[in-house]
């Protein structure tokens, strides 16, 4: 596994715990254990997309990637929610870029 992917990984899971918290607090201390982990095993899946060998690219477009990538597997969350998390879903992308951005800066 290269140093890359476990950075990417550890943002993911640690973002997804901040995410969990944020989730917890807006449903009143009523989120189920499933929607919990489902949320935080979103962003470690974030991670791993982020983590991959990706080409050399400028940190713009590498921002826009994680970003992208935030997107596309924060949908698969917000569609299983009825697309009623919409902060869940925002985060997720914000979240994309987070992590490519940490990656970028860490490797200069």
């Amino acid at each position: 596994m290269t140093r890359r992917m476990k950075e990417a990984l550890i943002g993911g899971a640690l973002l997804g715990i901040i995410c969990v918290v944020g989730a917890y607090v807006r449903s009143g201390s009523t989120a189920s254990p499933v929607f919990v982990f489902s949320l935080w095993y979103n962003r470690v899946i974030i991670g791993l997309a982020i983590g991959a060998p990706w080409n050399e690219t400028s940190r713009a477009k590498a921002l826009l990637r994680g970003a992208f990538l935030g997107l596309l597997i924060s949908l698969a969350f917000y569609s299983a929610t009825g697309f009623q998390d919409h902060i869940s879903f925002v985060a997720g992308i914000l979240y994309g870029a987070i992590i490519e951005g940490w990656l970028s800066r860490s490797k200069n």
